[in-house]
C-alpha cells in the first residue's frame, strides 16, 4: 500500500497528496452514500467460475470473534492479537535494498506491540517498482537485509510479512515528495506496462500493453519474489492487488480495455490476478497464509461507465477463498483520478464487513481507524477480524500499548519499557514462524 500521504481539509472536500504520485479532489456529498451509485451496483453478483482449489487449511470466518486482544488463528499462525501495521511506502531504498530507514521504521512498530508488521510494497522486479526509492524483492542480493528486519520483529513478538506489489501503469515516477513527474530513461527510469495502453493521468507514461510473454515474466517475478520472501523470515505474503496497481488494473474495466480472455466480462479480468494468486499460494508454505489487498471500489462516478465495485469483489473474493487465501485486505480506491470518496472515520470499513459476511472469509479493515474503541468494536461486531493502521502507527508506534490501557486489557511490553506500563506486566517474548 502506498498510502503515506498528508491531507488538507476545505468545505466538503478534501485532498489527497497521496504516494501515487497526484492529487485528489475528492468531493463530499452532503449525504455521503456508503458507496457512489454504479452501473453494475444493483446487478446480481458476476458468476464465478468453477476453480480447482488447491489443497489448503482453511482459516475459517467462523472462529470465535472477541475484541481486539483476542488472538487471531490463519492456518499455523496465531497472531496474538488483532492489530497489524498496514503496509506503507516508504521510498527509503536504493536498488530494493532495504535501508537502516526501513529496520528502524519497522522496528520501532514491533518495540509497540503490533501483533504483524507488514513492509510496505516490495517491487516483484526492478520495473515493478512505482519509484526509484521502491523496496525491492527481486534478486537473492535483497535477502540478508530482510532478513535482519524480520529476526528484530521475531525477537521482539511481532509476526513479519511482506507485500508483494507490481505498480503496473503507476510505475517509473518521481518520489511523492517531489513534483509528479515521469523518470525518464535517462535518470534510470524504465517503460511501464499495463493491461492496456491508458495512462492513469497526464502526469503519468502511457503503458505497454502486456501480451502473454510479459505475462507469464510477472507470474514467473512473484513467484520467485514468493520465495525470496520465505527464505528472508517472514511469515506471511500479501498480494498488492489494489490501488491501481498492475492487478487492480487488470481488475477494474476504466483500466482494463483489453479484447482477449483477459478483458471485458468480470470472469476475464479477474483471470490473471487469480493467475499470480495461484502461483504465489503454490510457491508458499501450505501451512502459512497468504493474504490479498484489494480495492474493494473504484468509487467511480457513474459518467465514467463501468468500474470495480463492491459486488465484485465480493465475487473475486469467493474464486480467492477457492484459490487458498487466507484473509482479504480490504482498502479502497485510487484507480482513477476522478474518484468520489465520502470521507470519514472507518470509511472503508463496510466493504470489509460485507466481503466477510458474504464471501465468508476472514477479512482486516484498514483506513482512518484512530480509536481503540473503534478498532475494537470493529473487530466485537464482526465486521472485520484484523484491523490494520497505517497513519495512526506513524503518529504514535506505540498505539497497540496505549490501545491496551484503554481497553482494560494487558498485553507484553518489552524489559526494557515495563517500567513505563500502568501496573504489573508480563515480559515480550519472542516468536517464531511455525515450521508445520
Amino acid at each position: 500500500m502506498a498510502y503515506f500521504s498528508t491531507t488538507k481539509r476545505h468545505h466538503r472536500s478534501t485532498t489527497f497528496h497521496h504516494a501515487f504520485h497526484h492529487k485528489l479532489t475528492i468531493k463530499k456529498p452532503q449525504n455521503s452514500p456508503v458507496s457512489p451509485k454504479n452501473p453494475l451496483q444493483n446487478q446480481h453478483s458476476p458468476k464465478i467460475p468453477k476453480l480447482n482449489p488447491l489443497p489448503h487449511i482453511q482459516s475459517p470466518v467462523t472462529q470465535p470473534t472477541n475484541h481486539l486482544f483476542a488472538p487471531l488463528k490463519l492456518r499455523s499462525l496465531t497472531l496474538p492479537h488483532r492489530i497489524a501495521v498496514s503496509p506503507m511506502c516508504e521510498y527509503s531504498s536504493t536498488d530494493g535494498f532495504a535501508s537502516e530507514w526501513h529496520f528502524v521504521h519497522l522496528g520501532s512498530r514491533a518495540i509497540g506491540g503490533a501483533a504483524l508488521v507488514i513492509t510496505e510494497a516490495s517491487a516483484v522486479s526492478p520495473e515493478a517498482r512505482i519509484t526509484l526509492g521502491d523496496l525491492g524483492i527481486w534478486k537473492d542480493d535483497h535477502i540478508p537485509e530482510l532478513r535482519r528486519i524480520t529476526t528484530f520483529l521475531h525477537n521482539h513478538g511481532s509476526y513479519a510479512g511482506t507485500q508483494l506489489a507490481h505498480a503496473g501503469r503507476k510505475a517509473s515516477m518521481a518520489v511523492p515528495w517531489e513534483k509528479a513527474r515521469v523518470i525518464p530513461a535517462s535518470e534510470g527510469g524504465w517503460q511501464p506496462v499495463a493491461p492496456s495502453a491508458i495512462p492513469f493521468d497526464d502526469a503519468y507514461a502511457t503503458p505497454t500493453a502486456l501480451d502473454r510473454a510479459g505475462m507469464d515474466k510477472i507470474i514467473a517475478d512473484f513467484t520467485a519474489a514468493t520465495h525470496r520472501a520465505l527464505a528472508a523470515g517472514f511469515d506471511l505474503v500479501e498480494v498488492h492487488a489494489a490501488h491501481g496497481y498492475l492487478l487492480h488494473e487488470f481488475l477494474s474495466p476504466l483500466s482494463n480495455h483489453r479484447t482477449d480472455e483477459y478483458g471485458g466480462s468480470f470472469e476475464n479480468r479477474v483471470r490473471f490476478p487469480l493467475e499470480v494468486i495461484h502461483a504465489v499460494r503454490s510457491a508458499w508454505p501450505q501451512h502459512l497464509p497468504v493474504l490479498v489487498r484489494i480495492s474493494a471500489t473504484d468509487w467511480a462516478p457513474e459518467s465514467l461507465g463501468a468500474s470495480w465495485d463492491l459486488p465484485q469483489s465480493v465475487a473475486f473474493a469467493k474464486l480467492m477463498k477457492q484459490a487458498g487465501v487466507d484473509l482479504i485486505d480490504v482498502s479502497t480506491g485510487a484507480n482513477h483520478p476522478a474518484q468520489q470518496i465520502p470521507v470519514g472515520p472507518g470509511y472503508q470499513v463496510h466493504h470489509a464487513e460485507t466481503i466477510r459476511r458474504e464471501a465468508n472469509i476472514p477479512t482486516s479493515a484498514v483506513g482512518m481507524i484512530t480509536e481503540p474503541a473503534q478498532a475494537d468494536q470493529i473487530v466485537r461486531t464482526g465486521q472485520a477480524d484484523l484491523v490494520l493502521l497505517a497513519r495512526e502507527l506513524l503518529r504514535n508506534p506505540y498505539w497497540p500499548l496505549h490501545a491496551a490501557e484503554a481497553l482494560h486489557q494487558q498485553i507484553p511490553w518489552p524489559v526494557q519499557y515495563a517500567r513505563a506500563a500502568s501496573g504489573r506486566t508480563e515480559p515480550r517474548q519472542p516468536v517464531t514462524t511455525p515450521t508445520t
